[in-house]
């Protein structure tokens, strides 16, 4: 199986074990099926609002095994970046939500929400319904030379309406305000991945992901494998066209890839696929299973890429076999 040799999986939420407010299809049941092989499940997010036990019982209504230890979020990672370099006690002003508030109270910090307080430093994450009033308090403790920690820098929020606005695009206004740009905690930023770390033990983890932004990227800059799953917000040409910061160790079509022996890929073939260059644009040749023809093309695609990265166009072909 896939995840022999790992002893952690560092799981990202949305896309990879559910989609919105129902679990991705199979994934509670792989999942299970994971733990039960002894491998330990963490269940990493870039989400700031909600604190780990409301996070699990989701999980757990979804059929996910998972309890609030299992789960690490990005504000628990801001917190320990705000304890490490503000006194023990300091008021913290709290440009978010609740998940934020219990995180900084578990690193014996004191939340608050008004600059007159003086506080040591100023944490933003997401958080429904986040106020001017709010943000204007943040920036003014910003200016007045608080620290300046987000949660995460994530442009945008999926949503079952569309992509609406996220905590980068929130995190703007303070910094366009005050000339700060903050210290980001979340993914693809190493603090989310150390606080992973530390919360689990893991010493072969591997990052399940379905964003060659965050998910790929963090495992990346943290020198650590990752799949990724296409059950969410990659698509094929984007894995084609990614540049090494954004290339997965692994590609699976969902969880059901950590539970069967990963194929040998090797000189641009897989399974019963061959990919090849032609003319300048990337061809496929035989058959087999569409995600083992997605693995072979890009590993040829990767290798002609080098450190840089193939245009669209030049792999249509391949797409187009796929079908």
């Amino acid at each position: 199986m896939l995840i022999d040799g790992y002893d952690t999986l560092l799981l990202d939420l949305d896309g990879v074990v559910y989609l919105g407010a129902h679990p991705v299809p199979g994934a509670p049941a792989a999942l299970e099926r994971a733990q039960r092989h002894g491998v330990r499940l963490a269940y990493v997010t870039n989400n700031a609002s909600r604190t780990p036990a409301a996070i699990a019982a989701h999980l757990r209504e979804l059929g996910a095994p998972a309890s609030a230890s299992d789960v690490v979020t990005s504000a628990q990672a801001a917190a320990r970046v705000v304890a490490e370099h503000v006194p023990p006690g300091a008021n913290v002003l709290v440009v978010g939500g609740s998940g934020l508030r219990f995180a900084l109270r578990d690193q014996g910090l004191r939340p608050i929400s008004v600059a007159a307080e003086s506080p040591a430093a100023v944490v933003q994450g997401f958080a429904p319904g986040l106020s001017y009033g709010l943000l204007a308090e943040g920036a003014l403790a910003v200016r007045a030379g608080a620290l300046f920690v987000a949660s995460n820098r994530d442009s945008t929020l999926p949503t079952g309406r569309g992509e609406q606005p996220g905590n980068g695009a929130l995190v703007r206004v303070i910094a366009a305000a005050t000339g700060v740009e903050p210290i980001y905690a979340g993914k693809p930023d190493p603090p989310l991945h150390r606080e992973s770390v530390i919360r689990t033990g893991a010493r072969r983890p591997l990052v399940v992901g379905d964003r060659l932004d965050t998910d790929i990227e963090g495992a990346f800059n943290a020198g650590v494998e990752s799949l990724l799953v296409l059950t969410g917000v990659a698509t094929p040409v984007e894995v084609l066209t990614a540049e090494p910061r954004h290339r997965p160790t692994y590609i699976g079509d969902d969880l059901e890839a950590l539970l069967q022996p990963y194929p040998e890929v090797r000189d641009g073939a897989c399974g019963g696929w061959r990919a090849h260059w032609t003319d300048g644009v990337l061809r496929l040749d035989g058959d087999g299973t569409r995600i083992d023809g997605l693995r072979a093309a890009c590993h040829a695609a990767w290798a002609a890429a080098g450190e840089g990265h193939v245009d669209a166009d030049a792999v249509k072909p391949a797409l187009d076999r796929l079908g």
